[in-house]
């Protein structure tokens, strides 16, 4: 763990990204790779490359003719699993969030993600205080209205607020930007390329899983 000296605040909740904050996404990855019919690390390294190149990571799709989230998918070759699985959460994210409730802060997510709310809390299966997707909202990060609407909903100052995430571009630099406590969790591609090493600006801190979040804040 490391970071700036960050000034002192009371943190009244934490929201989180989801996507490879919480879950996991390989299994999701390397479904559509399977679908496609390309080798697994092709599609991933592919990835990879658009990510290092701060494109779109959903070009991907185009690149091998996966069906976008939300898309008609091709009869011949069937569904595509896009469910997700309570075994994808990374194995701290659920303890990590009792421990914030028992702490008593308030705990949210708020996600770029399809319109599955519902799915998200089923997965994560803690009771939360504020649950929102880019979808549902019509909006999405790293837009400056994205974060606003998160302080909306909790009606709490932006001050108050610590969020969470993995990708320097659409979580810490924006949600900085809005005022809150920028928390950067170093794990999945978009945190490995975007930030090997060190602590990106406009984070707080910089973590490496989320045992050590509660703590954390707490103090």
């Amino acid at each position: 763990m490391s970071g700036i000296d960050p000034t002192r605040r009371r943190i009244e909740a934490v929201v989180f990204d989801f996507g490879e904050t919480l879950i996991d996404e390989t299994s999701e990855w390397t479904a559509r790779a399977d679908w496609a019919g390309v080798p697994r690390l092709t599609f991933l390294a592919a990835l990879g490359a658009l990510i290092a190149e701060g494109r779109s990571h959903l070009e991907i799709f185009d690149v091998f003719g996966v069906p976008r989230p939300g898309e008609a998918l091709d009869p011949v070759r069937g569904p595509l699993r896009t469910v997700l699985r309570a075994d994808d959460l990374y194995p701290d994210a659920r303890p990590s969030i009792v421990e914030l409730r028992r702490l008593g802060l308030r705990v949210g997510i708020a996600a770029n993600q399809p319109d599955r709310a519902a799915e998200i809390l089923s997965t994560v299966g803690v009771e939360l205080d504020l649950i929102a997707t880019s979808a549902a909202w019509g909006v999405e990060k790293p837009s400056p209205e994205f974060f606003a609407r998160i302080a909306a909903e909790l009606a709490l100052p932006p001050e108050s607020i610590a969020y969470v995430g993995d990708r320097v571009d659409n979580d810490v630099i924006p949600a900085a930007a809005a005022g809150m406590t920028a928390i950067f969790i170093r794990r999945g591609p978009w945190a490995w390329i975007q930030c090997p090493d060190g602590t990106p600006a406009g984070a707080s801190f910089a973590i490496s899983d989320l045992t050590t979040l509660p703590e954390l804040l707490r103090a």
